[in-house]
Parts: structure tokens; C-alpha cells; sequence
């Protein structure tokens, strides 16, 4: 796998929409730095290609279904009471993206 560079970094916050200065970006690849040298040690682990990789980290996870019960609702028009702005059954909140 190549290695990040600046302009993949650049590149990935612009489409995030999210922008980064030099310095930000020089900490991104830093932090990506550290990353690649940990992941390097870990395939240095004798026989780490044949362990089987865990589903859970609980090797005696047990999950059970719940059966569906089905409970009287609240009413609509109760719920929508503590909403300060409702456009029929929908509550209104403020915009958060610009």
C-alpha cells in the first residue's frame, strides 16, 4: 500500500469540506506515520497471518433475539406537544449545515 501524501490529505479534507492548513495537514501525516510503523509491527508477529480473525471481542458472546412485544404507544399529537415548531406530524429544528 503507498503511503498518504499531502495532496491525498488535501485532497480527502476537500471532499470532507472540511479544510486543512499546512500545519494540520503535516499533523495528519504524522499521526498516519505512527499508524503505518504500528500496523508494520504487527506483521512482524510470528504466525500472525494464520490466526483467525475474532467477530466479537468476547469469545463467549452469546446474543439472543428478544421477542417483539408489541406496547401501546404514545399519542402523536402528545408527543409533538413539547416541540416549539412542527410542520404537521414532522418537528422543525434549526439548520446545522451551512
Amino acid at each position: 500500500m503507498s503511503k498518504f501524501t499531502k495532496e491525498m490529505v488535501d485532497d480527502y479534507a476537500d471532499k470532507l469540506l472540511i479544510g486543512l492548513t499546512s500545519e494540520e495537514n503535516k499533523m495528519v501525516l504524522d499521526e498516519f506515520d505512527i499508524i503505518d510503523q504500528n500496523l508494520d509491527l504487527v506483521t512482524q508477529i510470528p504466525n500472525i497471518s494464520e490466526v483467525e480473525p475474532m467477530t466479537h471481542c468476547l469469545d463467549d458472546f452469546i446474543y439472543e433475539l428478544r421477542e417483539d412485544v408489541i406496547e401501546e404507544s404514545i399519542p402523536l399529537e402528545n408527543l409533538l406537544r413539547n416541540s416549539d415548531e412542527t410542520d404537521g406530524d414532522e418537528v422543525q429544528v434549526p439548520k446545522v449545515v451551512g
